[in-house]
């Protein structure tokens, strides 16, 4: 069940108000961990707004968003279009849970805001779906709100962790050891871990085994 869709725009657009927010922070990060050129797969592209802002200032990069939900699928077409951005592909529909998945191969994957909103097994088959589709030396990048060291980085995540069991008992924020730990399995090294405005956490994930940066 989707958490939250924004607001229509009546001409197939959703919009949602944290997108606009965050875009430029995340876009930050990005702009210094992806790779130069590629492809990029995001999981769970929500409203668009995400991959266009992305694809604007990264036109090196080939965008490839997925999306459950149709509505969802057809407000980042719809985004697209609005843009014209030549280098967004038609979104998929992607469950990380069953293989094989539609995208067989990608130099990055980008996961914003998925991870707590969605069961633990679901973290855990992202994980290992992206060491079969990453390319060596590939970055798997995943941003929202998390717990560390058994604690909320704030009293209002602790809050809205409340909210989302509270909404489905499956939910929640996740613990940052434990996403590194299971990633650390799949053979990732966690690189960064990078406060962002909000109390959230970018966390960077490359195949190769990097010195971890406790961030």
């Amino acid at each position: 069940m989707a958490w939250r869709m924004g607001e229509n725009l009546g001409d197939g657009r959703c919009s949602a108000p944290a997108a606009e927010r965050n875009r430029g922070p995340i876009l930050d990060v990005l702009k210094r961990v992806l790779p130069p050129q590629g492809l990029v797969l995001e999981i769970g592209s929500g409203t668009g707004q995400h991959a266009v802002h992305f694809a604007k200032f990264l036109p090196r990069l080939v965008w490839q968003p997925s999306d459950l939900d149709p509505e969802y699928r057809r407000s980042v077409s719809a985004w697209t279009r609005h843009e014209g951005m030549a280098n967004v592909r038609e979104p998929v529909a992607l469950d990380v849970r069953q293989r094989p998945w539609p995208i067989a191969r990608a130099d990055a994957i980008v996961c914003i805001n998925v991870v707590h909103v969605s069961p633990w097994a679901a973290t855990l088959a992202l994980i290992d779906g992206a060491r079969t589709v990453l390319s060596e030396r590939g970055v798997l990048f995943l941003y929202g709100p998390y717990r560390r060291a058994g604690h909320a980085t704030a009293p209002s995540n602790e809050k809205f962790d409340a909210e989302l069991r509270a909404h489905d008992p499956q939910w929640g924020l996740r613990e940052v050891e434990d996403i590194a730990e299971a990633a650390a399995r799949a053979g990732f090294a966690l690189c960064e871990v990078v406060e962002m405005p909000a109390n959230n956490l970018s966390l960077v994930f490359r195949t190769t085994q990097e010195q971890v940066v406790s961030g």
